[in-house]
């Protein structure tokens, strides 16, 4: 789309989810990313005075769905031409809310007239989908790839997990990363504790802490520099290996080591 003008909204929901509006300003419309609740997403949408197209799950977690009846039910009071259409994977439609639309990896799909590719990203749960949009540079990665961390393992294994991420690490540097949680100065710690002598981990961690304590939120979060400091993005690199004494283990162990290191942590 030529000269494509487009708004992304990070809205916080719950103790520490996010939900994220994109709205098109060529079209006047916006689609939704998960609904962990209904009332900040509903009065984004009132704020911004437009009808919503689509709203994409990403996987089946309460805290990514529970908000989805009340918001389609106001909705559909409110939008009386324009219906919304429920987007989620088909792996998992089983334990989704209903779908319009189920889609699988490597999908192309319209959203608020905005092109994007779904991408599976199997580890935190198994059927848990992104959305990369290449056009706008955005990913909406959920709980698998986060700012400084990634998801923890409830359903696959770190097998899964770290060819997810590979997957997503081959994204442009330029791609701003659409996280599903205020997690970041944790998983900030946690990298730290790991490697200390990382200077770019240190700048960040300070921009970070000064964000949080000003309530602005960390998410979202540029992938470029989640290559250069996220440690789950590392594991096959040979220098960080060696920083966390793992030198020379296959990626997917050290994937799975640290993995299990921040789960205790």
């Amino acid at each position: 789309m030529a000269n494509i003008a487009v708004q992304i909204h990070t809205i916080p929901c719950l103790s520490d989810n996010y939900a994220f509006l994109i709205h098109n300003h060529n079209t006047g419309t916006a689609s939704i990313v998960d609904v962990p609740e209904a009332k900040p997403i509903i009065e984004k949408i009132i704020e911004l005075d437009t009808e919503i197209t689509e709203v994409f799950l990403t996987h089946h977690h309460a805290d990514h769905i529970d908000g989805l009846p009340e918001l389609k039910e106001w909705l559909s009071a409110r939008q009386k031409t324009v219906k919304c259409k429920i987007i989620g994977a088909k792996a998992d439609a089983h334990r989704l809310p209903e779908l319009d639309q189920a889609v699988k990896p490597g999908q192309n799909i319209n959203m608020s007239g905005i092109d994007g590719q779904v991408i599976d990203v199997s580890g935190h749960t198994v059927g848990h989908i992104a959305l990369h949009m290449n056009e706008i540079s955005a990913l909406f990665s959920a709980d698998s790839l986060m700012a400084m961390g990634c998801g923890r393992l409830f359903e696959g294994s770190a097998e899964q997990m770290w060819q997810s991420l590979v997957r997503l690490r081959a994204l442009p540097d330029n791609t701003t990363v659409y996280s599903g949680h205020e997690y970041t100065a944790s998983n900030m710690a946690f990298a730290q504790s790991l490697e200390d002598t990382n200077s770019e981990c240190s700048a960040r961690a300070a921009k970070i802490a000064k964000n949080r304590l000003a309530g602005i939120p960390t998410v979202p979060s540029n992938l470029g520099l989640e290559k250069r400091t996220n440690p789950f993005l590392r594991a096959d690199d040979a220098e960080f290996q060696a920083a966390i004494g793992m030198a020379g283990l296959v990626p997917e162990k050290v994937f799975a080591k640290i993995r299990k290191k921040k789960d205790n942590f």
